[in-house]
């Protein structure tokens, strides 16, 4: 059979340990076979991101950005452990960070739903998508460890010279500092994807922060969300019969554990990464959930929304086969390779991109699962697999 061609490439980004394995292993048995594969390969890996400086991060951004699509496979993010691990010479920011910030993107989550894995949720019927902002807070913030008493305070030198200075606090003993920041521009391309993603996928935004608390900053964030869509979106949302509306980041919570689902969550930088994570659990697996990065001219990044599953790896280094759920690194792969189709206009890629999910949704339909799976399957698996079996039963349905 002849393979599926692609008129241009994607950029393909390498990650670490486990996912590492099965990423190979996806491209070799589920994607190779079928599609003459066109990709600008960078290596993220930990230990060629220290080498490189870090450089590697800026260029793979700088690819997703001339190709217009990326896919991503997860990555470490160094800590004073994985220093001495792995023998580097510093500490390096997430490179999930550098590329968001490259991209002024907003990153998308949203459960993969499978029959037979039921949310623990139960009110839960559709999908709810978490709309992320991949900008600034704590991710990018200065912090202090101080030794003794002394004067805490915030300072911002504008470019004339002149200050702003407020005292944090005076402290009497040894304590912690930290501060943030985000940019006008960033939370306005942030409200702009949501509202532009919510009318794509026809469903409702809520937006929520802390504005009670932090009056200045998140009521900033609320501000500007509240003046784009009255500005810019309204009237669509209107016309769609959708809505549009604010809460505090509390009560966002308490509703969402009640609501049917179906819905666009809006959330700050880590209000984002913890509430995907939630929901993602909640609906079976950290595993079934797909994240694109989109930013504000069009340019897409399709990554796997969990870590790099470390534990595993280990077992994998002493020669013994994991039961890793590779669904989310799968999905990464078939949102690229559709984006890719819908670009370049190639209708059998986009075709073939929608009958691997499919393959791997009916795999694990007909009760062939990997563990995470098997512990919440109903009715019960059939058989539980390790990750080169669930593949290779993905491979046969697929062929």
């Amino acid at each position: 059979m002849a393979k599926i061609q692609m008129k241009n490439a994607i950029a393909e980004l390498d990650g670490d340990e486990m996912t590492r394995i099965l990423w190979g292993v996806i491209k070799e048995k589920l994607i190779s076979p079928f599609v003459d594969l066109k990709v600008e390969y960078f290596d993220l890996g930990l230990k060629a991101r220290d080498d490189s400086d870090d450089r590697i991060t800026y260029e793979s951004a700088a690819a997703i950005k001339r190709l217009g699509v990326g896919v991503k496979c997860a990555t470490i993010t160094s800590n004073a452990a994985r220093l001495e691990e792995y023998s580097l010479k510093k500490l390096t920011p997430s490179p999930n960070g550098i590329i968001r910030a490259e991209l002024d993107g907003t990153v998308f989550r949203k459960p993969i739903i499978v029959n037979n894995i039921k949310s623990t949720v139960s009110c839960w019927k559709k999908p709810i998508v978490l709309g992320r902002h991949a900008y600034g807070d704590v991710y990018k913030n200065c912090e202090i460890a101080t030794d003794g008493p002394g004067t805490a305070e915030l300072v911002f030198t504008r470019s004339d010279g002149t200050q702003i200075r407020r005292t944090i606090m005076e402290m009497k003993g040894p304590g912690i500092i930290q501060g943030i920041h985000n940019l006008d521009e960033s939370i306005e391309s942030f409200a702009r994807a949501c509202f532009f993603y919510g009318l794509s996928e026809n469903m409702d935004v809520w937006f929520s922060t802390k504005d009670t608390i932090s009056k200045t900053y998140d009521g900033r964030f609320k501000e500007i969300f509240q003046r784009i869509f009255d500005t810019e979106y309204k009237e669509q949302y209107d016309k769609a019969g959708r809505e549009y509306f604010y809460t505090l980041i509390d009560d966002a919570v308490a509703r969402v554990m009640q609501a049917k689902g179906g819905f666009l969550w809006a959330c700050k930088n880590y209000d984002g990464d913890v509430m995907s994570d939630m929901v993602a659990s909640a609906s079976g697996s950290l595993a079934m959930m797909t994240s694109v990065l989109v930013s504000p001219d069009g340019v897409f990044e399709y990554e796997a929304a969990h870590g790099t599953v470390q534990r595993h790896y280990y077992k994998y280094l002493k020669g013994e086969k994991t039961s890793t759920n590779p669904v989310a690194l799968i999905f990464a792969w078939t949102g690229a390779l559709a984006k890719r189709a819908e670009i370049d206009n190639t209708p059998e890629l986009k075709v073939f991109a929608l009958a691997l999910e499919k393959a791997t949704l009916d795999t694990i339909e007909s009760g062939s699962m990997t563990g995470d799976l098997a512990k919440i399957a109903e009715p019960a698996a059939r058989e539980v697999l390790d990750s080169w079996q669930f593949i290779d039963r993905i491979a046969e349905r697929l062929a």
